[in-house]
């Protein structure tokens, strides 16, 4: 089982993003490229809150919460990983 920093380097690696050494959440340039990826693309001119991108995000994959004010969990990444290894 792939823990939560491999899984959040491997969804980096498939949005052409790169792998981050530690631990981290992902930066909004990160957040932008998945949100291309599953279908809910945003304006990267301004690039709007976290929790807007994780929202849309969430929408495309039909993922189950009240709110995406928070990082994504292990299986909303293993959802998130499972769209964009395709």
């Amino acid at each position: 089982m792939p823990t939560v920093h491999e899984l959040r380097n491997e969804i980096r690696v498939a949005v052409g993003r790169h792998e981050r050494i530690e631990s981290t959440g992902f930066t909004k340039e990160a957040l932008a490229a998945i949100c291309a990826a599953v279908g809910a693309p945003v304006d990267t001119s301004r690039l709007p809150p976290k929790a807007e991108m994780r929202n849309r995000i969430a929408n495309a994959l039909e993922l189950e919460a009240d709110s995406f004010d928070r990082s994504f969990r292990k299986a909303e990444l293993e959802a998130i990983a499972s769209v964009v290894r395709e």
